[in-house]
């Protein structure tokens, strides 16, 4: 039915565009004669007059009414195209070609998301393998992650864990170009590494780097990353709190002040950005709580505050000087069992700071029987009841730097001061 009334509508629209004009007739005239003589030929005169004009009407209606036909024809067969158009399409159209509507706060997000994607990468762990049947040495990847580009100068940062145990490393930009990369440094107790890729300038695009101290919970944070291998994935959450603290991955130190997000982040997103509202580095995408090993609304993120000192001495120095005791301890749990509270020495080399200042270290005696060393229990008057607590105070301190170290021997408390020395060059 709409169809039909709508092709009428258009033959009607047609026919009026198409009128063609209906022009007077002609009279004949009528010339008057006194002669009598002359009547028969005025008559045969006006006779033909009148068969002239009755023909002149009768072609005007046959060119009249076939002009009409044309336009009526014409009309309808484009009335009949327009129909078989379908509908869908004219709508597909429509949608395309119409802007689409948000909100403020969708229309920061979509900006923010653009304008940060140029600055995170792509990273792939790849290690030699040997094949079993041809034996073969082949470069297989074994993991993937992502980073930031720091500067123009090809430095990019990432976690130490997405470049941990690698024989090389690709680094994959936002237009899909895919550069080598060297390792800068890393610092393994804090979780950070630095590459190098060779990129030209105008395809590195640095991350803005903001301040992670004063943020507060409850304000929104934006993660990009490559979840999963899947480039440039945007997930939105809030702080959901400050000031945690989670042990690295590779050498158990723990690492403070971290923060915690809702935003999702899934194996993949390790070593990117998370960003505040103003599209500002605030920290490094690094680990979940999860039973499963996919993201349960529980993220941890490095500050950047945390991530700027380390990657300052990576790029001038290659490694991060971080004061040590030189020790061994045991495990928390060895000393709880033992009913004291601190830090008990199992090994103390000659050589390392604690050594050299005399404090003992676990070993038997003669007869195989087991004699404790020293149990530190503080540090500069500041108590010391694990592990934890003990790097938490050394992370205070400066290379170089002589500290007080109350330890319990036997059944006495002795204090001894302790020269602090600079953790040995790992990279």
């Amino acid at each position: 039915m709409a169809g039909a009334a709508s092709s009428s509508s258009l033959i009607s629209a047609g026919f009026l565009l198409c009128h063609f004009p209906q022009f007077p007739k002609k009279k004949a005239t009528t010339l008057a004669l006194s002669s009598k003589s002359h009547n028969n030929k005025i008559f045969l005169h006006n006779h033909k007059q009148h068969k002239l004009a009755i023909n002149t009407t009768t072609t005007t209606k046959l060119l009249r009414d076939s002009f009409l036909v044309v336009c009526t024809s014409v009309a309808l067969s484009f009335s009949l195209l327009i129909g078989d158009v379908d509908s869908s399409a004219l709508a597909f159209v429509i949608t395309t070609t119409t802007p689409r509507k948000l909100q403020s706060d969708e229309l920061a997000t979509v900006r923010l998301f653009q304008e940060n994607t140029p600055s995170v990468v792509y990273i792939t762990n790849l290690a030699v393998r040997q094949d079993a049947f041809t034996l073969d040495v082949l470069e297989v990847p074994q993991g993937s992650g992502s980073g930031f580009v720091w500067d123009r100068d090809g430095h990019v940062v990432t976690n130490y864990h997405v470049i941990r145990g690698a024989s090389d490393l690709k680094v994959t930009l936002a237009d899909q170009s895919t550069y080598d990369a060297k390792v800068v440094g890393f610092d393994q107790d804090k979780d950070v590494a630095v590459l190098r890729v060779d990129a030209p300038k105008d395809k590195l695009r640095p991350i803005p780097v903001g301040v992670s101290a004063d943020l507060l919970v409850g304000q929104k944070v934006f993660a990009i990353g490559n979840p999963f291998g899947l480039d440039h994935t945007l997930t939105t959450g809030v702080i959901s709190g400050l000031r945690r603290e989670i042990s690295s991955a590779a050498t158990g130190r723990p690492i403070q002040d971290v923060i915690q997000t809702d935003a999702a982040i899934n194996p993949g997103n390790s070593g990117g950005p998370l960003l505040d509202s103003s599209g500002s580095l605030i920290g490094i995408n690094t680990a979940i709580y999860s039973p499963s090993g996919a993201s349960s609304g529980v993220g941890f993120s490095i500050p950047v505050d945390t991530v700027s000192g380390i990657v300052d001495q990576l790029v001038r120095f290659g490694k991060v000087t971080r004061p040590i005791l030189g020790i061994k301890f045991a495990p928390d749990q060895s000393v709880e069992q033992l009913g004291v509270s601190g830090v008990l020495v199992l090994d103390a080399p000659t050589n390392g700071p604690a050594g050299k200042a005399g404090l003992q270290p676990t070993k038997r005696d003669a007869y195989g029987r087991l004699i404790l060393g020293d149990i530190i229990t503080s540090v500069n008057g500041k108590k010391v009841t694990n592990g934890s607590d003990l790097y938490r105070i050394l992370d205070q301190c400066k290379v170089g730097e002589q500290v007080t170290v109350e330890v319990l021997r036997g059944d006495h408390k002795e204090k001894i001061p302790v020269t602090l020395e600079t953790k040995a060059d790992e990279s």
